[in-house]
């Protein structure tokens, strides 16, 4: 059987509250050779905990802001809409899977919530932070990539198989102070980071682009999901010889 990869939800409030995920996110992980499954948003931490016991990866999606109390900050008059449910519970997932070995990747609003999760912290407005910041939040389709990174040695580098990108972009919130045990592997020309990851855990790699967008129209941007995959393969491997 393929690998059971978790995705977190966002909220939906037309009508009646709904949990709601891109089909681009699900197939990307299909597309990775994986089996995804929707998480849906949770109130009890035992559910969440038995779900993490479940999967054999994570994947952090994108979506609103981070509420800034969740890494102690007051919020930034630019603070944009928060989900006080959905930061519950993907934290307290990230947390669980982090703390179990479990293989997380998260892109967008995911690398914010992975390194908040670990212990770091964010930069609430990027205009506001950076001197002279690029467009971070691009007017142009979803798949079109706007800006270009530059990507350090590490496990990004190597499953990309390049030291430089161009990547699409919608944000305005960014990583700030890392987590202990993680490392930049990339960066914006104007120093914001793109990407990190765990130095101690097996896979822990946080995207601030959106791969999921891309990879129809460019295949290299499979590699994420096949990558999530293939880190999950490996874990569920290792954890049955641990039974």
């Amino acid at each position: 059987m393929s690998p059971i990869i978790g995705l977190s939800t966002a909220q939906d409030f037309e009508l009646v509250t709904r949990n709601v995920l891109s089909t681009e996110y699900t197939r990307g992980v299909e597309k990775g050779g994986g089996v995804p499954v929707i998480v849906p948003l949770l109130d009890s931490l035992d559910v969440a905990r038995s779900l993490v016991e479940a999967l054999d990866g994570l994947l952090v999606t994108g979506g609103p802001d981070l509420d800034p109390v969740t890494f102690g900050e007051d919020p930034h008059f630019k603070l944009g809409k928060i989900s006080p449910e959905r930061d519950f519970v993907e934290l307290a997932m990230t947390k669980m899977a982090l703390e179990r070995g479990l293989p997380v990747l998260g892109i967008c609003r995911g690398i914010q919530v992975l390194n908040v999760a670990a212990g770091g912290t964010l930069i609430q407005d990027i205009p506001s932070h950076t001197k002279s910041p690029i467009k971070h939040y691009q007017e142009a389709p979803r798949w079109y990539p706007t800006h270009g990174i530059k990507l350090r040695d590490g496990r990004f580098a190597g499953f990309m198989g390049t030291k430089e990108l161009r990547v699409n972009s919608f944000h305005h919130q960014a990583v700030r102070d890392l987590a202990p045990g993680f490392v930049v592997t990339a960066e914006a020309p104007d120093g914001i980071i793109e990407a990190i990851e765990s130095k101690e855990h097996p896979f822990a790699v946080g995207l601030q682009f959106h791969p999921e967008c891309m990879w129809s129209r460019d295949p290299v941007f499979e590699r994420p999901f096949r990558a999530l995959v293939e880190a999950a393969e490996t874990w569920r491997s290792q954890a049955a010889k641990r039974r």
